[in-house]
């Protein structure tokens, strides 16, 4: 649609948006935004709160019908008595179902999501319609695959919803010293599920924290195979990362995750799916992986030709700038 962006957006967001430490995908996906809508020519006033902090004092600060962006881990505090005072986006990245969340919803001017699952959940849930702006990803380098495969590669914060307990499993089923799993994301969110893990883990499967920029970008250039085995995830950015460095993908049916690992071209699968919270199916495909290299010729293959497709985050930027342009424009023309 492209419309013309009328001028300031005022954008709420966690105030951990910048932490390296504790790196997210909806984080950067609110980054990758911000700037996006600046360069299509929004005067962008970011405003940083903490998660569960009240959201009275920030909305109360803003001028009556100021064009706000709330997103959703902090949109079930927004008062909705204040909702009307302003012109509110709520950009959701998943659906939580939290106190305050329907009513948000079902108030706001307008929800975007990070995904087309999480638009059509919303709707089922809530009967709310929204529209997504799904991530983008940047360009990156074809990562060579080794000749055995062996490289495995896991990037999630160790979450029980990430189900990095349900991999260990898995690689414990494997024989061992044909393989290796490095797993980068923070093992501070939920430090005793995170001890669990670890103490689960079979001799290979390594734990490397937190990875950003170069760091995870030798991580991407060392694997074969990226795996993410999670029981929920409304998008996993993730995926599209290692899609674009020509990397097969091992997930899940959950959710959102079949969309995004998506089809070549051709029609096939840049990857495999499983069931989420099954250790026997995902050891099966693993060693399907390991065992069968015309197997993995054939998913490399269709990843090269998935990442032909992948878009940037400039389209991001642009369903999202368009959902705030005709909310802008919807009220300035009801006055």
């Amino acid at each position: 649609m492209n419309l013309s962006p009328p001028g300031t957006v005022h954008v709420v967001v966690p105030d951990d948006i910048d932490d390296a430490t504790l790196p997210s995908g909806g984080n950067a996906y609110d980054r990758q935004l911000l700037a996006g809508l600046a360069a299509l020519g929004w005067t962008v006033r970011e405003h940083q709160v903490p998660a569960g902090a009240p959201l009275r004092p920030v909305l109360d600060e803003l001028p009556d019908g100021a064009l706000t962006l709330v997103d959703g881990l902090l949109a079930p505090g927004v008062p909705v008595d204040r909702v009307r005072r302003l012109h509110l986006v709520v950009l959701a990245h998943m659906v939580f179902g939290v106190p305050g969340e329907r009513e948000v919803m079902t108030a706001a001017d307008a929800v975007l999501t990070t995904s087309e699952w999480c638009a059509r959940h919303i709707h089922e849930t809530y009967g709310v319609p929204a529209t997504a702006a799904p991530p983008g990803v940047d360009p990156a380098p074809v990562t060579p695959p080794s000749a055995t495969g062996s490289r495995l590669l896991c990037v999630a914060a160790v979450l029980p919803h990430k189900g990095q307990d349900v991999l260990a499993d898995a690689l414990s089923a494997l024989p061992g010293g044909g393989w290796g799993c490095l797993c980068v994301g923070s093992l501070e969110r939920e430090p005793a599920f995170a001890g669990e893990v670890r103490r689960a883990a079979p001799a290979g499967m390594r734990f490397a924290g937190p990875l950003v920029g170069a760091d995870l970008d030798a991580a991407y250039a060392d694997a074969d195979l990226l795996v993410l085995p999670s029981r929920a995830d409304s998008y996993g950015m993730v995926v599209t990362e290692a899609l674009a460095r020509g990397i097969p993908v091992l997930t899940t049916t959950a959710q959102g995750l079949p969309d995004t690992l998506g089809r070549a071209p051709d029609g096939t699968r840049p990857g495999m799916l499983v069931p989420p919270g099954d250790p026997a199916a995902l050891a099966a495909a693993l060693r399907r992986w390991l065992s069968e290299p015309s197997a993995r010729d054939a998913l490399r293959t269709s990843a090269l030709l998935r990442r032909t497709a992948l878009t940037g985050w400039s389209r991001t930027a642009t369903l999202a700038s368009d959902v705030l342009s005709t909310v802008a424009m919807r009220e300035s023309t009801s006055r």
